[in-house]
C-alpha cells in the first residue's frame, strides 16, 4: 500500500503471538506509511526470524519507554486491554486496540477522556468489517436486489469441545468467555451496517464439561422497519451452518463464512502473493429472488478480495491527515454495553 506522504509512522507490538504474527506485522511491515520497529517477546524470540531488523524488548515498560515510537497495538489478553491502553496513552502514544477494546463502557469512556487529554488517538482493531464474505454481504444490501431486509443471521461456529489453555478465555475473568471472543466481531459488523438497535435479547450457554465460562451465545437484535438480526456463536457445532443468511421481500441471500486471510498468513503467504485474499472455489454466495409472477432466479454473487490492509490505511490517514476512522467510539460503546448487559 503506498501513501501521498513521505510521514512514516513508527509503531510497536505487545505480543508476538497468533495474533501479533498473523493479524499485525504482516501488515505493518508491508504498508509503506509504518516503520515496525519493536516487539515485547517476554521468553521465546522468535520475530527476528521473520523480521530481522526488529528490536525484541523483554517488557511493555520497555517498549512504552521508547521514544520512537508512535503508535502501540494492544495485543495482549482482554482482561489487560485496559490496563496496557492505559499507559500506554500515558506515554503519549497513539493506541490500535484488539477487540474486545475494553470489557466494559465504563472503562472504554474512561480511555477515550483520556486521549482526549493527551492528545492522542484510539483506534479500534475491527478487522472482520474487511473480510471478504462480509464484503459479498454489503454487496448484495446494496444492490437492492432484497428489497426490505426483513430478517439477517449471522453465526460463527467452531467445534472445540475441551476447554483450551489460555486463561484469558477459559477462565471465569473480566473479558473471557465466547461472547468477548467473537461476540466484537459479529456486533461490530451488524453495528457498522445499522447502527444502535432499538432493542436486543441475549442468551447465554456453558455446554462444555467443566467449562467456566459461556461457549454459546445468541443476540436478537431489533431495529427499525421490522427488522430483526440475530447473532449466534458455539463451540460445539460439528457441521457448521451458513454464516450470513438475509431475508428479504424480494429475495434471500446465503453464505458461508470463507474469508481466507488468516488461514493464509498462518501458511506464512505474504500479502503481496498472487491469490491472497481470494475465497476457495465453490464459497460464493447464493441470491434468490423471486419476481411478480412467483418465478425465481438464481444468481451466484463472486465474493470480493478480502484484505485487512485497508484497516491500516486507515490508522495511517487518521494520524496523517486527520481522516475519520470507519469504526467509531460510537460503534464501540454499542457493542460494548450489549456485552456487559
Amino acid at each position: 500500500m503506498s501513501t501521498n506522504s513521505n510521514k512514516t509512522i513508527t509503531a510497536g507490538l505487545l505480543a508476538y503471538g497468533m495474533s501479533g504474527k498473523v493479524f499485525h506485522a504482516p501488515f505493518l511491515s508491508t504498508h509503506s506509511g509504518f516503520n515496525l520497529k519493536a516487539i515485547v517477546e517476554r521468553s521465546n524470540k522468535n520475530a527476528v526470524k521473520d523480521y530481522p531488523d526488529i528490536l525484541s524488548y523483554n517488557s511493555i515498560d520497555e517498549l512504552l519507554n521508547d521514544s520512537e515510537i508512535e503508535l502501540v497495538v494492544i495485543n495482549t489478553p482482554n482482561n489487560l486491554h485496559y490496563e496496557h491502553s492505559k499507559a500506554a496513552l500515558e506515554k503519549g502514544k497513539h493506541i490500535l486496540v484488539e477487540k474486545p477494546f475494553t470489557a466494559t463502557s465504563a472503562q472504554a469512556k474512561e480511555l477515550f477522556d483520556l486521549a482526549d487529554g493527551v492528545g492522542k488517538q484510539i483506534f479500534f482493531y475491527q478487522n472482520r468489517r474487511w473480510d471478504s464474505d462480509f464484503a459479498s454481504v454489503k454487496k448484495v444490501l446494496a444492490s437492492g436486489k432484497l428489497g426490505k431486509l426483513n430478517e439477517m443471521h449471522l453465526r460463527y461456529d467452531r467445534y472445540r469441545n475441551v476447554i483450551g489453555p489460555k486463561a484469558f478465555k477459559e477462565k471465569a475473568i473480566e473479558a473471557s468467555g465466547l461472547l468477548y471472543d467473537l461476540g466484537p466481531h459479529l456486533l461490530d459488523q451488524v453495528i457498522s451496517l445499522f447502527g444502535k438497535p432499538l432493542s436486543y435479547h441475549k442468551v447465554l450457554g456453558k455446554n462444555r464439561k467443566d467449562t467456566e465460562v459461556d461457549d454459546y451465545f445468541t443476540i436478537q437484535l431489533n431495529y427499525p422497519d421490522s427488522v430483526n438480526v440475530f447473532v449466534t456463536s458455539s463451540m460445539l457445532v460439528v457441521n457448521p451452518q451458513a454464516a450470513f443468511v438475509l431475508h428479504g421481500v424480494y429475495g434471500s441471500f446465503i453464505k458461508q463464512r470463507a474469508d481466507i486471510q488468516e488461514e493464509q498468513l498462518l501458511a506464512r503467504m505474504k500479502l503481496t502473493d498472487e491469490g491472497y485474499g481470494i475465497e476457495p472455489a465453490g464459497k460464493n454466495g447464493l441470491l434468490t429472488t423471486i419476481d411478480n409472477e412467483g418465478n425465481k432466479t438464481e444468481e451466484i454473487i463472486p465474493s470480493e478480495v478480502g484484505s485487512y490492509l485497508p484497516l491500516f490505511d486507515a490508522v495511517y490517514h487518521s494520524l496523517i491527515e486527520n481522516r475519520p476512522y470507519p469504526v467509531t467510539r460510537t460503534d464501540v460503546i454499542i457493542q460494548l454495553e450489549m456485552l456487559e448487559s
